[in-house]
């Protein structure tokens, strides 16, 4: 039997939105490969967020928040496939902690592919230098590089990043397990944060 690690739990279920005894016992069964535990899943219908998340969302809200020193704002714009759900207070509730997080972490996109590629080129080069400078043996110098730029897009990607009120969780998990309960394709749209003071 294959080794399952609570990493590959954690992806199926961040792929799935089913429940972490679900995804355990689909990837015993599936010997630890995660498409095969998705497709076990999917036959016994117990998928819940990935067939949901080709679907389009058309609907959803612009929620704001401002912080109490009134020196931080956001917008986001949240969207979802009914306006049934985005009248919700679920769906609110999920607006304001997304935006709470967009305050308190200052993301620069909603996913890593959106983050500008000349910034990922720019941190790429300051990680080979800085690997070269502290006298990184050439054969891990594309290792240390990959790890630094993969910590760069979990700490700037709003996606990859930890909850701010639960650092076990991502805001995809989040975003995921808002699938599975509201039942509809939930996506972050855009957002857009303001400082006092920066640019």
């Amino acid at each position: 039997m294959a080794d399952i690690t609570a990493g590959m739990v954690k992806e199926l279920r961040e792929r799935t939105g089913v429940g972490m005894m679900d995804c355990r016992k689909a990837l015993i069964e599936s010997k630890g490969d995660v498409d095969g535990a998705i497709k076990y899943l999917r036959e016994r219908g117990i998928s819940k967020a990935e067939s949901k998340s080709v679907r389009e969302t058309r609907e959803g809200i612009i929620h704001s928040y401002i912080h109490f020193n009134n020196k931080i704002g956001v917008l986001v714009e949240l969207n979802c496939e009914t306006d049934f759900v985005a009248r919700t207070e679920g769906f609110k509730a999920l607006a304001d902690e997304i935006a709470l997080q967009i305050a308190a972490s200052a993301p620069l996109a909603v996913s890593s592919e959106q983050i500008d590629p000349a910034l990922i080129e720019r941190e790429r080069e300051i990680a080979h230098n800085k690997a070269v400078n502290d006298g990184k043996k050439a054969e891990l110098l594309d290792r240390i590089v990959d790890g630094h730029i993969k910590k760069f897009c979990s700490e700037n990607a709003l996606l990859e990043q930890e909850l701010m009120s639960d650092s076990t969780r991502t805001v995809k998990s989040l975003l995921t397990d808002a699938v599975g309960s509201m039942g509809e394709n939930i996506q972050i749209a855009r957002f857009v944060r303001f400082c006092i003071g920066e640019g």
